[in-house]
């Protein structure tokens, strides 16, 4: 049986400043099959950013370990672990995080630009995602002419040109009114399905959660349990 895609051991991480300690994660342990969809929960303050944060790389550990493929992250360089993500990693984040002087069509080329497409490919990648997330006749269009909900489908297909292996979104739908988040999560549970790809999904809504295949519960930097979503039944254990 194949390793998980993702696995995490006793990680601890600590954030100081000059008065204060937080011990945002305080020994988590986590495992993620490939093509789960996992949502993380819990309140605010429990670590769930940050444990998404730590599991892609995007900020470093202060003790135990993380894998990726069977990877240690911990043993990758700044610019390897950039280099990594860039190619199997894709972002989702509540804020959109689009380059608003670009068009949809050019913030979905610019990863595919970055990890050496050609120009023609990306153009042609970029539209072909664009066409899967529903938005062809929105291609030319800047970030401030979408909705919040188009400039969040924009996102998807941008974490989705490279055909990563994972996508991590934190808070997707949170600023999204109801409809969107429902077409949103649509977008994402197909994508699961069709494709196979890792989803990890941090999320306050109970209603995005149930979507998921297993909700992670967190609190004060622990999982504290997890329990099966009505996704549960999507993918072949």
């Amino acid at each position: 049986m194949a390793d998980p895609i993702i696995q995490a051991k006793g990680v601890v991480k600590t954030y100081r400043s000059r008065d204060v300690v937080v011990e945002a994660l305080r020994g988590v342990d986590l495992q993620v099959e490939a093509g789960e969809m996992v949502a993380v929960m819990g309140p605010s303050g429990s670590g769930k950013t940050t444990l998404l944060n730590c599991l892609s790389g995007l900020d470093s550990i202060d003790a135990g370990e993380i894998k990726i493929n069977s990877r240690p992250l911990s043993g990758m360089s700044d610019n390897a672990l950039s280099e990594y993500r860039a190619r199997f990693m894709g972002f989702v984040f509540q804020s959109f995080n689009l380059l608003p002087v670009l068009s949809a069509r050019e913030n979905v080329e610019l990863p595919l630009v970055l990890a050496g497409v050609s120009s023609s490919q990306a153009r042609s990648t970029a539209m072909e995602k664009l066409a899967q997330v529903g938005l062809t006749d929105r291609a030319g269009h800047t970030p401030a002419e979408l909705s919040g909900g188009q400039a969040q489908r924009v996102a998807v297909a941008r974490a989705l040109a490279n055909d990563p292996a994972i996508v991590w979104a934190d808070e997707p739908t949170g600023n999204l009114d109801s409809e969107n988040s429902a077409e949103i999560m649509s977008l994402l549970t197909r994508m699961n399905k069709e494709h196979g790809q890792t989803f990890v999904i941090v999320t306050h809504s109970l209603e995005v959660g149930e979507l998921a295949d297993r909700i992670v519960m967190m609190r004060d930097g622990l999982i504290e349990g997890e329990r099966a979503g009505r996704g549960g039944a999507r993918v072949a254990r």
